[in-house]
């Protein structure tokens, strides 16, 4: 059984369907892609499983583990081992990025990590991650660049070790240097207890976060899946060959 099923899955923003019959399913040690145009409702999928309160699930499941998690908030479905990198990383001023993810890391374990072996394992993945120790006293995302957004998402990750993983288009406003560093942070999570999905307009972050499967979507439904090859298909022909 998969770690995350997605069956029979609508939703609806302020009363317009976005997601029409859904279905998808990533198990750990899995990497799927969902790729599509904008407007197809990737990131609308993305929050709908995190359990944004502004996206109404209307029909369907999300299960976790077997557990359908639709009535969870989103912090029960972080403990239960789900995470979501955002594709615009909001700022927090006055929250310090030691204090946050402490928090975080507390707040999704059964047992408070001691302070001296959570300082170890941040600064072993900061330095994985090619990120200063200056930030460990920088509050939250403020004054980051687009690029130091984006790897602290993937910090946070490494961090709260989660069982799925979803990256919502991680790899939008980045430079080849920080897409190569992003990717890189991806792929060393990546494992036998990992299932990631990565979200995606475009194939440049699959040449360096190889995907088992690709999916791509149209008009809120999945229209066509397969291996890395049908990234490959897209960079040559584009979407509007699959449209339904």
């Amino acid at each position: 059984m998969a770690e995350l099923e997605i069956k029979g899955l609508t939703v609806a923003v302020e009363g317009k369907q976005i997601l029409a019959g859904l279905d998808l399913a990533v198990a750990k040690g899995e990497t799927h892609a969902l790729m599509g145009p904008n407007g197809s409702g990737k990131s609308t999928l993305a929050y709908a499983i995190m359990g944004h309160p502004a996206y109404q699930i209307t029909g369907g499941q999300v299960l976790l583990k077997g557990t359908d998690v639709t009535e969870l908030t989103p912090d029960e479905r972080a403990r239960m081992g789900l995470f979501l990198a955002m594709q615009y990383p909001t700022e927090i001023p006055g929250v310090s990025l030691t204090n946050f993810l402490r928090t975080a890391v507390n707040a999704t374990s059964e047992t408070d990590m001691p302070v001296r072996q959570f300082m170890v394992a941040l600064r072993r993945h900061m330095a994985d991650f090619q990120m200063d120790e200056k930030f460990l006293s920088r509050n939250v995302n403020e004054g980051f660049s687009g690029g130091e957004k984006k790897r602290f998402e993937i910090l946070q990750m490494a961090m709260l070790a989660p069982e799925i993983a979803v990256l919502d288009e991680t790899d939008s406003g980045l430079d080849v240097d920080a897409l190569k560093i992003v990717s890189e942070g991806v792929n060393r999570l990546r494992g036998p207890d990992l299932g990631v999905l990565i979200i995606t307009h475009y194939t440049r972050i699959l040449r360096y976060v190889r995907p088992d499967y690709v999916h791509v979507m149209f008009e809120g439904r999945l229209v066509q899946s397969g291996g890395p090859g049908l990234a490959e298909e897209l960079e040559e022909k584009g979407y509007e060959h699959l449209r339904p």
